[in-house]
């Protein structure tokens, strides 16, 4: 009830006065005073506690991939699979299980491109070099980069050819005889900063035409070359280009860290897949696009070793395997326990037969 006079303001001092006392301080107009130190004790005490629950608690991580992944593991592709590692590892996977591997862990350079050939053979590019194995693992060909340069792709032509792209100053696309030695075709290719040659190049496809695509990743562009190096077909997707591929109905696919898209021969963009796409994934890092027969779009994304190691139960997908609407069908995830295939770049379908090195370039067959 309010009463004349500011009568619940006296009412109000008169409580307060008591609360006081009760609490055992004495009040000097707007301040406060401890009369007795168990008091001041039990104050600090509550003061103390209402701050910690005040304090703001970090939110709870957000995994990296759901509890359940779509598809059925390891078994629901048979692939070869190689990728950017601290050591050189590759395998190839059948009915679900490893049914051949390869290990180097003394080796000096990344595993960048590889390519398991229709004999059982396996050319990969490994950044200081470029080396064709049987599948005992015999040492077929070999050949070392030259200091200052470093190779990260590379394509068999045939059974006696070998095209590479040599990262450096110049940098350059050869094409080497490896039964003779003998290098049959060389051209230099421009680049954004000469004397960076890590970030040059990572992959580069040869087309059905015969051409080839070279995913310029410094200048974040994608170039189109004949066997002569004249440039036939560019585009500039804006971002960091690691891959590119031509598709049969002449688009091309480009994948790029953060983006896979596919452009018609005009430029336009047609199809485009980004980490926004799959948001219960982490998947921030694609490296190679490839446009299945059945039309689904398989990705794979990167893991950097150097960022720290890796934690099997937390590591992120390798790979995804995508339907034009965006659905996922197929998660590859292998760390630890039972198989550890290491981060993903090279992931090779061998569901149907292949013959990888059935191209040509130019003239060159």
């Amino acid at each position: 009830m309010e009463l004349p006079g500011g009568g619940v303001l006296k009412q109000r001092k008169v409580h307060d006065r008591r609360q006081d006392l009760h609490l055992g301080v004495a009040r000097s107009g707007n301040v406060l005073r401890v009369k007795n130190k168990p008091t001041l004790q039990f104050i600090t005490l509550i003061i103390a506690a209402g701050a910690v629950c005040a304090t703001a608690q970090p939110a709870a991580e957000k995994p990296n991939f759901p509890k359940v992944l779509p598809g059925k593991g390891l078994a629901h592709h048979e692939f070869f699979y190689a990728g950017e590692a601290k050591t050189q590892d590759m395998y190839i996977v059948r009915k679900g299980k490893v049914a051949w591997e390869f290990h180097d862990p003394t080796a000096k350079g990344e595993i960048s491109d590889a390519v398991l050939l229709s004999s059982g053979s396996v050319l990969f590019a490994h950044q200081f070099g470029v080396t064709l194995i049987d599948r005992e693992k015999k040492v077929l060909w070999h050949y070392d980069a030259p200091p200052g340069t470093e190779v990260h792709t590379a394509q068999p032509i045939g059974k006696e050819r070998v095209l590479y792209v040599q990262n450096g100053d110049p940098a350059k696309v050869v094409v080497v005889n490896i039964v003779t030695g003998k290098t049959e075709r060389e051209f230099v290719v421009p680049v954004k900063n000469p004397k960076s040659v890590h970030g040059q190049f990572r992959h580069a496809r040869l087309t059905e035409a015969g051409t080839l695509l070279l995913a310029h990743m410094d200048m974040g562009k994608v170039v189109e070359y004949d066997s002569t190096g004249r440039e036939l077909w560019s585009h500039t997707p804006g971002i960091a280009t690691w891959s590119a591929e031509r598709l049969k109905n002449g688009d091309t696919l480009i994948a790029g860290a953060k983006m896979v898209r596919e452009v018609n021969p005009a430029g336009a963009t047609v199809w485009e897949f980004s980490p926004a796409d799959v948001p219960d994934y982490l998947f921030n890092s694609m490296q190679i696009a490839t446009r299945l027969p059945n039309g689904n779009t398989l990705i794979d994304t990167w893991y950097n070793q150097w960022d720290g190691p890796v934690n099997p139960a937390t590591a992120p997908v390798q790979a995804l395997e995508v339907t034009p609407d965006k659905k996922i069908v197929w998660a590859l995830r292998a760390w630890g326990d039972p198989v550890d295939l290491g981060p993903a770049t090279t992931i090779q379908l061998l569901d149907a037969p292949g013959v990888p090195e059935a191209v040509h370039f130019g003239d060159l067959k």
